[in-house]
């Protein structure tokens, strides 16, 4: 649900703080007195698509804040992907930024994120329904979707998409052998010229790193043996002077003369001793690695060739030695199933036909569960719009046969014909105004167990209606807040008289500018509203009784 909604400079909202309650929310005021730029702010936060006219006269830029506790596993999924962290206790503030220059700025839990991203977290927040409401529920492609919410078929509708996916699997296979006989010898030269190339190549894993250590090796191979012969003979000396091993053992015996004077140095005369014999075998090492190294130009040369082979290798079939074998299977794969063609067609053939018997049997039961929910859905919403005085109405789920797809074999959409004598036509295409205000209503009521989304907005869903519909609608709209936080703008005192909390919107003027304020009202407050809502311009001590009336009727209601 929705706690707090912040604007800042949105038209003529200079500063605004609407503090939400749970269960119904209802906000009343004269009309242009920026009730639709509440909506508009809340569609902004939501991540939907802003202009830059929204910014108030003479600023810089405009900002809509909001603070919603929501602790669902979908929200908790959604955070988890866009790599923000959940708060303990499930609140997810949301902010965005609109510049005059277009630029955005919108953070989640004080997450950088793109608008893209806030309007997929908006989506499983609130729902927003106007009177041109052209979201889900009037569009068609979403309506199997609500009767599977309905008929709590998950189960069902996980083994068919396995065996859906058995089927596509196998079915592709299938179509890649069915190319003509001219592309299959195409495919075949080229498949064999690849393996030929690669297998000619005898790669190994490994091989790579160790060439490129040898090429190395090979580029400095006057740099070691200088290296190697001058440190040489620093150890071994030569015919001019001695080596660093004959002067060490000549100092050894010097103070091996003396090492019975003292133990000191009888102690330094055999670390030397030690250290003598260590450069003595550093320098035999040193003279075998120098009799070893063998800089044969044809090495050299083959291993530059060598690398030359991967190198080209590597940009036709992978980077890696590992790349270019897998690609090597998989193109020895490729050939063997086109030359053994005929004898694995017939067996995909025969494979793909028993999979799509089991994947359109599993449809079929997928397609019972979605017609006993969407008759069971029928009822429910006729009986919803005859309460909401729409006695001729006629509803129904239509589930038609289509081809086997991923969603099945049906096609479903909701049907209506709102007076006696008409025939059923699609939602989307049916009555306007004050009918279409109460089927929305209607289909959303009986939906509101199953829909997750925590809080619903209704935009002036009293449009057109008057009368015991107006209160058969502000019942509706109760009923809903039992399950969901609702929020409703509207211009009817029977609706706004069932409201948990009353916000009164209005406008004023100050210094040439036009300010817009909230203030949530209380029972007196409400009583006058009511009657200003009622009655218009004066208010009589008898609409105020009426209005106080209508209150308490609508408590007592509540209270049942």
């Amino acid at each position: 649900m929705i706690s707090n909604l912040q604007i800042e400079n949105v038209a003529i909202i200079k500063k605004a703080v609407i503090d939400f309650k749970d269960g119904f929310n209802v906000m009343t005021g004269e009309t242009g007195a920026g009730k639709s730029i509440i909506i508009d702010s809340l569609n902004a936060v939501l991540g939907e698509r802003t202009s830059r006219d929204l910014i108030r006269t003479n600023c810089e830029f405009a900002s809509v804040g909001a603070l919603f506790f929501d602790k669902s596993e979908k929200i908790a999924e959604i955070l988890k992907e866009f790599d923000i962290e959940a708060e303990e206790d499930g609140s997810i503030l949301i902010s965005r930024k609109m510049s005059a220059d277009g630029k955005n700025s919108c953070k989640v839990n004080g997450v950088n994120v793109t608008v893209s991203m806030l309007k997929k977290l908006g989506k499983e927040l609130v729902n927003i329904h106007g009177q041109s409401d052209n979201q889900a529920l009037l569009n068609p492609e979403y309506h199997c979707e609500f009767i599977d919410s309905i008929a709590e078929n998950k189960k069902v509708f996980e083994v068919f998409t396995a065996s859906y996916n058995d089927y596509i699997s196998a079915k592709r296979k299938l179509e890649a052998l069915n190319v003509d006989e001219s592309e299959k010898i195409r495919r075949l030269e080229i498949l064999n010229y690849q393996i030929d190339e690669i297998e000619k190549a005898s790669i190994s894993v490994g091989e790579w790193d160790e060439l490129r250590k040898q090429q190395e090796f090979y580029r400095n191979a006057e740099k070691i043996c200088e290296a190697l012969n001058i440190s040489y003979s620093f150890l071994n000396g030569s015919d001019d002077a001695e080596g660093a091993v004959s002067l060490t053992f000549s100092a050894n015996n010097k103070l091996n003369n003396v090492s019975d004077v003292s133990e000191e140095i009888e102690s330094l005369a055999k670390r030397l001793e030690n250290c003598a014999y260590t450069l003595s075998d550093l320098s035999d090492e040193l003279r075998e690695m120098l009799d070893s190294l063998d800089f044969n130009e044809a090495d050299i040369n083959s291993v530059e060739e060598r690398l030359e082979v991967l190198y080209e290798l590597s940009k036709k079939y992978g980077k890696t030695e590992e790349d270019i074998i897998e690609y090597y299977n998989r193109a020895t794969e490729e050939r063997d199933g086109i030359e053994n063609s005929d004898e694995l067609r017939n067996k995909l053939e025969k494979q793909v036909k028993e999979l799509y018997n089991t994947a359109f049997e599993n449809a079929k039961e997928l397609s019972r569960t979605r017609i006993y929910a969407g008759n069971l859905f029928s009822k429910n919403v006729c009986e919803s719009l005859k309460f909401l005085d729409m006695p001729s109405v006629k509803f129904y789920v239509d589930i038609r046969e289509c081809d086997l797809c991923e969603n099945g074999i049906d096609t479903v959409e909701f049907f209506l014909s709102a007076n006696a004598g008409e025939e059923p036509k699609p939602l989307h295409k049916i009555a306007s105004g004050g009918e279409l205000s109460r089927i929305m209503l209607a289909i959303k009521s009986v939906l509101a167990e199953k829909d997750n989304i925590p809080t619903l907005v209704f935009d002036e869903i009293d449009t057109g209606v008057s009368g015991s519909a107006a209160q058969k609608i502000a019942l509706k709209l109760k009923e809903v807040s039992k399950l969901h936080q609702v929020i409703c703008v509207t211009h009817l005192a029977q609706i706004a008289a069932y409201a948990d909390e009353h916000m009164l919107i209005s406008k004023s003027e100050k210094d040439g500018q036009t300010y817009t304020e909230l203030i949530s009202l209380d029972f007196e407050q409400r009583k006058y509203e009511l009657a200003r809502i009622m009655g218009g311009i004066s208010i009589t001590d008898l609409m105020l009784e009426n209005a106080e009336q209508m209150l308490v009727s609508a408590q007592n209601y509540v209270d049942k």
